[in-house]
């Protein structure tokens, strides 16, 4: 009956129940486990919602909605069940200065147009160019954010002094702390090994909360950062000029913030998808974020993306389906409008226990291990990332790790072509060189070194059967060969050119075709090179 009810409903909201509920197990007990894993990462979402909208320099509110209405939208329509999305410090730290130099009503009117370009990398399905991240990259990635996310939770162990600075609490306040962030970790470690009935990060939350309200002590509370209680957000135009100074104002500031959440987006994505054994569509996932951001922006929320922490706080919990995102958001909403006196009461250290194991769960610790026996090249690509995500930011990072594994592939690629000589055995004496390797801009210096053209016959065919022609670089060089067997008075003729390669030289114009019914691919055709097309 439940089974039925539940595929009901998701069926009755445009979606198939497979999206919810798995074939096997689906039940009263899988719909608690996914409630209460929302409402773990509903709490484990106000701290952070809050701390971000102070980096960026908005009301706590803007970063409460936008973890509100990105994590339900992205939770419906997302790419893959179990993710969480809402309000980032990879998006915070890039919107501080556009809220310093123009205020509040331009962020929004930045988020919404952030929105718009998310939605075009969508439609255009430009999200699959996330397989173009290598493996090194990926794990880079882990390292750092992890890395990050453990960095941001010291702030939480800093107060204001008299002067209005920033200062390390002390004393009793700080050993209390650290005794409940230690406490949490160790019931978050010890309870799955008695018991899945809770959620183990729900468990310490709330028994560290009980304690230190039962005990009396006096450490920093989540009320103690800012209010949580706000009313539900309302729909409003951002108040800017709608002009094109206005555009060049928030345009690179709104490619900057779409291009780091789509990244951040995707690779928690793939990273959920290796945990879960489940695949998600990328452009979908931009799709859901572009809504997300554009709905954001018009209530007031400083928009959002992916949270690898809340995620991996939501599949460590027991979070499968889309049934965890959507009761975060809607838990999130509840403590805005009614509970936010008793959310204000949980300790910062429980929450910062709660991220510090996020931490320990995240780090690819078996990366320190495969360093000492990987490719130098990739063990050097993991450390970079890793490095830059901590120094720089997220999106810098994979574009620096993607351009150096793509450099280093360029290299090895081009010292592998060589070629094989021998005598042809259909024209009577002629050399034939079989070229093994592509040939693309790397490795042409290394293809024009493999021939003799003083040394060889009147006639030298290039065989292609263990090679393919990729770009310019590779047909100017074909051409620049051939030159210089033309000046010796000798003629170079090109073999076994596969489909795409007879089609690149045919479009270039270098293909002699003796014929007007020549094939379009014609595997044991031997071609003379036309001269002349990139000049000398």
């Amino acid at each position: 009956m439940i089974k039925t009810t539940l595929s009901s409903f998701a069926k009755s909201i445009g979606f198939n129940s497979q999206n919810y509920i798995p074939k096997e197990g689906a039940s009263f007990s899988l719909f608690r486990i996914e409630v209460l894993s929302g409402l773990t990462v509903a709490l484990a979402l106000v701290p952070e919602a809050i701390a971000f909208a102070f980096v960026a320099g908005v009301a706590p509110l803007s970063g409460l909605y936008a973890a509100f209405i990105v994590g339900l939208i992205t939770a419906v329509f997302g790419g893959r069940p179990g993710m969480i999305s809402g309000a980032t410090g990879a998006l915070a730290v890039v919107m501080v200065s556009l809220v310093m130099d123009h205020g509040a009503q331009y962020l929004f009117a930045t988020v919404v147009l952030m929105g718009i370009l998310q939605l075009l990398a969508g439609v255009f399905k430009l999200g699959k160019f996330i397989r173009m991240v290598p493996q090194p990259v990926m794990l880079g990635f882990v390292n750092g954010l992890a890395i990050v996310i453990g960095i941001s939770q010291l702030s939480q162990f800093k107060t204001f002094n008299a002067m209005g600075e920033s200062v390390w609490i002390s004393g009793n306040t700080l050993y209390y702390s650290i005794g409940f962030v230690v406490l949490t970790m160790l019931i978050i470690w010890l309870l799955p090994k008695i018991t899945k009935a809770v959620p183990a990060t729900l468990a310490a939350i709330l028994a560290t909360s009980v304690l230190v309200l039962v005990l009396k002590i006096d450490i920093p509370s989540v009320g103690d950062l800012a209010s949580v209680k706000g009313g539900l957000p309302i729909f409003s135009i951002p108040s800017v000029p709608l002009n094109f100074e206005t555009l060049k104002i928030i345009f690179p500031y709104a490619f900057i913030l779409s291009a780091i959440g789509l990244i951040e987006s995707l690779l928690t994505l793939n990273l959920v998808g290796e945990i879960t054994n489940k695949r998600g569509g990328a452009s979908q996932e931009c799709l859901a974020q572009g809504f997300a951001n554009t709905v954001t922006g018009f209530f007031g929320g400083m928009g959002g993306c992916a949270m690898i922490g809340q995620s991996m706080i939501n599949v460590k919990s027991g979070g499968r389906t889309r049934i965890a995102g959507i009761a975060a958001a809607l838990f999130l909403l509840i403590f805005i409008l009614y509970t936010s006196s008793y959310i204000e009461m949980i300790p910062i250290a429980a929450l910062v226990g709660v991220m510090f194991m996020v931490v320990i769960g995240t780090f690819a610790w078996n990366s320190l291990k495969i360093l000492f026996f990987v490719p130098k090249s990739d063990a050097l690509v993991i450390v970079l990332v890793t490095v830059v995500t901590v120094l720089e930011d997220l999106a810098v990072a994979v574009i620096v790790g993607v351009i150096v594994s793509a450099l280093v592939f360029a290299w090895k690629s081009a010292s592998r072509i060589r070629a094989v000589e021998r005598p042809s055995v259909r024209e009577k004496g002629a050399k034939v060189y079989e070229i093994e390797g592509p040939l693309f801009f790397s490795s042409t210096d290394s293809f024009l070194e493999l021939f003799k053209p003083e040394e060889d016959p009147e006639v030298v065919i290039i065989d292609f059967a263990g090679s393919k022609v990729i770009d310019q670089s590779a047909l100017k060089a074909i051409e620049d060969i051939a030159d210089k067997y033309n000046s010796f008075g000798k003629k170079v003729k090109l073999r076994h050119l596969t489909r795409d390669c007879h089609r690149l030289l045919s479009r270039a114009g270098q293909l002699v075709v003796d014929s007007d019914d020549d094939p379009d691919y014609g595997i044991a055709v031997d071609y003379d090179v036309k001269l002349g097309i990139f000049g000398n």
